[in-house]
């Protein structure tokens, strides 16, 4: 049988990949490594929020950001390409958060809901002590690290992937399916009837986000979801 050969443009979508991937694994193995020195040292009330805060966001930024912000300049690729624009922005932010939906009434109906906490992460009760300085600098670091980062993350692995296996199907994309079932492997998963209705809801919310995203063309929504509702609920 004839070995097929891969075009220019899909051997560049591999070592994109491939990139993002080594990049990721890298940062995770040096996580499993110093990951709990590394929490008990963010955690800890007594040090400097400073220190604790950018220790936290560098982990952050290494599991999901490194990978495309090196294959962006390697490729010198702007960050807008992959739908950071005004077109399409609003439908985009509303068919994500009708996607979130089923999630949300989940969280709201099994009794999880605590509190609405937009960019509230384990630090932030120490940089709302800090000063308004530190607050404001403090959220806008986790704004981008934990909103924009983990959401246009998901974009851009996502477009990465569907070129590389293009589908003709409306509703079905290798890109959106891989990621979601990344996102799911990161999230808490049990075997339960709760955990099932809470793994369906999940699924639905992530395929669901990434299917708008590439029928919008416009990535606002995924980051959206990450500022708003996936880190906040």
């Amino acid at each position: 049988m004839k070995k097929r050969t891969l075009t220019n443009e899909q051997k560049r979508l591999d070592v994109n990949l491939w990139i993002i991937a080594l990049a990721t694994m890298a940062v995770y193995v040096a996580y499993g490594m110093i990951g709990k020195p590394l929490m008990a040292f963010c955690k800890d009330s007594s040090i400097s929020v400073w220190p604790r805060l950018l220790a936290a966001a560098g982990m952050e930024f290494g599991i999901a950001g490194l990978g495309i912000t090196l294959v962006c300049i390697f490729r010198k690729i702007p960050f807008a390409d992959f739908g950071l624009k005004k077109e399409n922005a609003l439908k985009a932010v509303a068919g994500t958060v009708a996607c979130f939906v089923p999630y949300i009434a989940f969280i709201v109906l099994s009794g999880q809901f605590e509190g609405y906490e937009p960019l509230s992460i384990m630090v932030t009760p120490d940089l709302h002590k800090a000063g308004v300085l530190t607050t404001v600098i403090g959220t806008l670091i986790v704004a981008i690290v934990w909103g924009f980062f983990e959401g246009f993350n998901y974009a851009v692995i996502a477009e990465f992937i569907s070129r590389r296996y293009p589908v003709k199907a409306k509703l079905f994309d290798w890109g959106a399916l891989v990621c979601t079932l990344m996102g799911i492997l990161f999230h808490p998963i049990h075997f339960d009837a709760l955990g099932m209705v809470d793994l369906a809801t999940t699924f639905v919310a992530l395929y669901g986000m990434l299917m708008i995203r590439k029928h919008t063309k416009n990535s606002w929504g995924c980051v959206f979801a990450f500022l708003f509702i996936w880190n906040a609920i």
